[in-house]
């Protein structure tokens, strides 16, 4: 049976987790207002951004690598990826502050690269890469650090994006399933590598901390045998049985 291990309330709930949660919620906002800034100048000023996505296996084309993430090929296209990216960044960001600065630079550059490596000759492009590889992440250290506010986090992730797993199949041509794939890969693997970082302070009972040694417990190692049996404790010679004692004259 796997063991759930209870956060510690008083750093859960403290007001610096507080403040942590809605600085995780500001950033994941303004990373998500950059993406629609960029699709809103596009679309209205005819930008034709989308020539700078992913091309894989072609030398222009690894500026994608960094561009991608940013670009969509239309409304439709952002929509669907904007509540995901706004979950999966506030979840990373809050829950493993440490981790997000290496997992999150190296999800969108290391599925991106893994994207150029694999994919159609064709141009990708959309943040569902990133995505991928962050939801993953969530899920799979959810699993590996056993507490119940990251099982609790990895459970909700499941029931909202569980249907989600069926992109990384190529089933549908239209969709780039590479950068799904590839996402998800490193987000598992990134999952694996940092899963003793960012672990909470556990609840701990007072039974935890009381080491003091109970009175039935023997003091010495040699006197076990003592402490079990006091009734076989020798006795000085001066000492003598009550059924042995002399009879007055």
């Amino acid at each position: 049976m796997i063991q759930l291990h209870k956060p510690d309330p008083g750093f859960i709930s403290s007001p610096k987790a507080a403040r942590n949660f809605a600085l995780a919620v500001r950033l994941a906002i303004a990373a998500t207002c950059v993406i629609w800034f960029i699709w809103l100048s596009d679309a209205y000023l005819d930008l034709g951004l989308t020539r700078y996505g992913l091309r894989p296996r072609d030398a222009l084309g690894l500026l994608g690598i960094v561009t991608a993430p940013l670009l969509h090929s239309n409304f439709e296209h952002l929509f669907s990826n904007t509540l995901p990216l706004l979950v999966a960044l506030t979840a990373v960001l809050y829950l493993y502050p440490r981790s997000a600065l290496r997992v999150i630079p190296m999800v969108w550059l290391g599925s991106g690269l893994l994207g150029w490596c694999i994919g159609r000759p064709s141009i990708h492009i959309g943040a569902s890469g990133l995505v991928y590889g962050l939801l993953a992440f969530v899920f799979v250290s959810g699993l590996l650090r056993r507490d119940l506010r990251s099982v609790g986090v990895s459970l909700m992730v499941w029931f909202l994006y569980g249907s989600m797993v069926w992109g990384v199949l190529p089933i549908r041509p239209q969709m780039s399933w590479e950068l799904h794939l590839a996402g998800a890969i490193l987000g598992v693997a990134m999952a694996i590598l940092y899963r003793d970082w960012d672990r909470v302070p556990l609840k701990r009972y007072a039974w935890e901390e009381d080491d003091s040694v109970p009175d039935w417990f023997p003091e010495q190692p040699g006197n076990e045998h003592d402490a079990r049996f006091p009734e076989e404790q020798p006795r000085s010679e001066n000492t003598r049985h009550p059924m042995t004692r002399r009879r007055r004259p």
